[in-house]
């Protein structure tokens, strides 16, 4: 083949003399400057290593102390109270030195000692006042004095230019909630779901577990606080994720949408050509740790050790766990097109492909014409099924020869593409285009996308695209950051030609693209037949509707004076009500951020008060000031409830760690098990939006996210994202599933639409559609 050739370095032949060894020089330019690439890479990681260690020092604020150190020396002044002598008597080599060479190293070691203290000590002082959260439960707009001067200090001890893992020495430990705490919120947070013997009942188990065995679990549970980084993120992880045996495709991977309105492009090579261009400079960015990290009120910082695993990162199957491999540096990654599998290099002479270079290699993908080997087509689906076969079958056939070789560069590749063969997006002359749209990213036909990479960016033949990912390695945030970045770079930095294309010359020499060969028996190929089976039942059992909201947003929201999330949870319960006629126990996604390894707490979103406002608006003989009064009571308990979580203070992480506790000590707890039992009929989660604002929407209002969304998680229930884009709309992403007769996802987002205008018609307030 004319690339294999192209990929040799020299050639030789023997003869009578001797060895004739031909270079060629072109290739060797390559290795040359792929060595060089990789040296800068090192260097400036190591250097942005060492920023990241010092902080909030810097470098040169030693070199500051070693120098101020000296002249007191001089001046003959001795700061360290006697400890230079000691250290200089102690010095190995000091009968191989000068007195005065001595005095000069005793003197820098001394100070890069006080050097290195001050920095923990910044560090501790910074850690302390970031354990401090008081000023995330004043009314918007009002900040007391001591959260001022709090402020101050932060931003004092903060340093300049942090880079992303800065702050990860300084942020505090997850504190763990006193069982008292937990159990009283618990309590009050089923009052509204139980009738009163139910709830004695439930009282009844709490106060027996209260007695024996919570304070038990509790010391070790705060063991554990003491000496893990965080008390939950690595059980969270490990047991409700890695250790799940059922399909991982629309029970725990999500998806993100494209933007809503604009198609850059509609040539499917140049769109995931720019997409996948503007990946790579983020994780070349991410690897060197040079972006900012994001800083609630734009001082607090978040913490950031997600987004290590972004890139280069497979689960593996387990028969009893699943694993996370997470690799460093991959220079390739992986093409999906028609049931076929392609390798793609992402490196030219040291440097990223660029995006017409990408655009030829993808454009070569799409015009080859060779068929599916057997088994090919339906390979992805084993990643959609069940777990067990999934791993049984991976150690069985693919663990040696080309099947291993071809599975081993998917898992290895820094992320997996599909360049799909459908059409889909935003359309709206079809009421069901969003709808088709999510089914697509979220399950896609089961078996076009690799469910276990970490994220699977889907480029579809009309241009537009999206990405699936799955949920163990990170939360929803970290990839909207990422996707932020990346839908910014291809519209406003690199851009198309009039007709489409990318951008830049194009170079027809690179090798193309590489199929991977697969050897797939008959046994295996039954294997994947009976995934793809399952994964269908699945897929085709999702009910989805998109809904628009573009009657009013936050805009509107913010002039009655509430946040617009307790503004759209109220709503939600509202809507849930006339939907079903019941109450239901409702997950809404907290983020713990502000703590190291922090992921995510619940925020039980139907309260007390959520319930007697959806009662009132139920009522014909409550008037609107009534109505108004109990929105205001269950608007300020919505927020007081999410700050408790935001804080440490939730509910169900304490209560789930205590439970994996109690399993591991052999003991059984009635009252745990009841409440880790307990069904989430209404789950829902806001999408962030703008987190880098490097898209003006006010600029350009067209180019709006549409945001993701992620499957029901009870069967006779409802799952709903929602994302607040700009000032006048807000995009609903629900999902329940066809076979529960008391769901349907259309009607339910009716519920919603009509809902939020009912609690807008309270205020008398009123605002254009966009």
């Amino acid at each position: 083949m004319a690339e294999a050739h192209q990929a040799v370095a020299f050639q030789f032949t023997v003869t009578p003399d001797g060895i004739d060894l031909q270079l060629s020089r072109e290739v060797l330019k390559h290795i040359y400057l792929s060595g060089v690439t990789s040296w800068k890479k090192r260097a400036i990681r190591f250097k942005n290593g060492v920023l990241t260690g010092v902080y909030p020092a810097s470098p040169s604020s030693w070199l500051i102390v070693v120098i101020a150190i000296m002249s007191t020396m001089y001046a003959r002044i001795d700061p360290s109270m006697g400890m230079i002598d000691k250290i200089k008597t102690s010095l190995p080599v000091s009968e191989y030195m000068t007195v005065q060479t001595q005095t000069v190293l005793s003197a820098i070691l001394f100070a890069t000692g006080l050097w290195l203290s001050f920095i923990f000590l910044l560090r501790y002082i910074l850690k302390a006042l970031l354990s401090y959260h008081g000023w995330i439960f004043e009314s918007h707009g009002k900040m007391s004095v001591s959260t001022k001067v709090w402020l101050c200090l932060v931003k004092l001890l903060s340093g300049r230019r942090p880079l992303l893992y800065s702050f990860q020495a300084s942020l505090p430990h997850l504190p763990v909630p006193s069982i008292d705490d937990t159990i009283n919120r618990y309590l009050e947070s089923v009052l509204p779901l139980l009738d009163d013997e139910q709830y004695k009942q439930m009282e009844t188990l709490a106060n027996d577990f209260k007695r024996d065995p919570a304070p038990k679990l509790q010391k070790h549970l705060k063991l554990k606080s003491w000496w893990a980084t965080n008390y939950v993120s690595d059980w969270w992880e490990e047991y409700i994720y890695l250790r799940g045996r059922d399909p991982i495709m629309v029970n725990s991977n999500f998806y993100t949408m494209d933007l809503l309105y604009v198609i850059p492009t509609h040539r499917q090579a140049s769109r995931a050509a720019n997409i996948v261009h503007a990946m790579l400079q983020y994780r070349r960015k991410l690897e060197r740790g040079e972006l900012t990290p994001l800083r609630a009120l734009g001082i607090v910082p978040m913490c950031s050790f997600q987004y290590e695993r972004m890139f280069n990162t497979t689960r593996i199957p387990g028969i009893e766990t699943d694993f996370v491999q997470h690799l460093k540096d991959r220079k390739h990654l992986v093409v999906y097109h028609r049931g076929r599998f392609f390798k793609v290099w992402l490196y030219y002479g040291g440097r990223h492909l660029w995006p017409s270079e990408l655009e030829l290699q993808f454009q070569r993908i799409l015009d080859d014409k060779s068929e599916p080997q057997p088994g090919e087509i339906k390979l992805p689906s084993l990643t959609a099924g069940n777990r067990v076969p999934w791993a049984r079958a991976r150690l069985k056939y693919f663990n040696e020869g080309v099947n291993r070789a071809s599975l081993e560069a998917i898992e290895t590749a820094a992320f997996f593409l599909t360049l799909d063969d459908e059409a889909h997006g935003y359309d709206p002359e079809n009421i069901r285009s969003l709808d088709l749209y999510a089914k697509s990213l979220l399950h896609g036909k089961c078996y076009d996308r690799w469910f276990d990479k970490s994220v699977t960016l889907i480029v579809y033949k009309n241009g537009k695209i999206g990405v699936n990912t799955e949920h163990s390695w990170a939360d929803s945030p970290i990839v909207g950051h990422m996707w932020e970045y990346v839908l910014a770079t291809d519209c406003f930095q690199l851009g198309y030609t009039a007709e489409g294309h990318c951008k830049g010359d194009i170079n027809k020499s690179l090798a193309p693209p590489t199929r991977l060969q697969w050897d797939i028996p008959k046994a295996c190929q039954e294997i994947i037949e009976g995934s793809y089976m399952i994964a269908k039942r699945i897929a085709d059992d999702v009910d989805f509707h998109g809904c628009l909201f573009n009657e009013f947003g936050k805009g509107l929201i913010k002039k009655c004076r509430t946040s617009p999330d307790a503004f759209i949870q109220l709503a939600l319960q509202l809507a849930h009500y006339r939907d079903k006629g019941e109450f239901c126990l409702t997950y809404e996604s907290s983020m713990t951020r502000m703590f190291r390894e922090g992921r995510t707490e619940t925020v039980r979103s139907c309260t007390c008060e959520s319930s007697a406002f959806v009662k009132a608006m139920e009522d014909e003989r409550a008037t609107n000031e009534q109505r108004l009064v109990l929105f205001k009571k269950a608007s300020d308990k919505h927020q007081n409830m999410y700050r408790l979580a935001m804080t440490g203070a939730g509910i169900d992480r304490h209560l789930f760690c205590l439970y994996i506790v109690s399993k591991v000590m052999g003991i059984d707890s009635p009252f745990l098990k009841q409440v880790l039992s307990e069904p989430w009929r209404l789950s829902t989660s806001q999408t962030p939006q703008q987190q880098l604002n490097l898209i003006d929407i006010q600029k350009f209002p067209t180019y709006v996210g549409a945001g993701g969304g992620f499957g029901p998680v009870a069967d006779d229930g409802y799952g709903v994202s929602y994302i607040i884009v700009g000032e006048n709309l807000i995009t609903f992403h629900i999902s329940s599933k066809f076979s529960s007769p008391e769901t349907d996802s259309f009607r339910f987002g009716q519920n919603i639409r009509q809902a939020m205008l009912d609690i807008r018609a309270l205020f008398n307030l009123k605002e254009k559609k966009m």
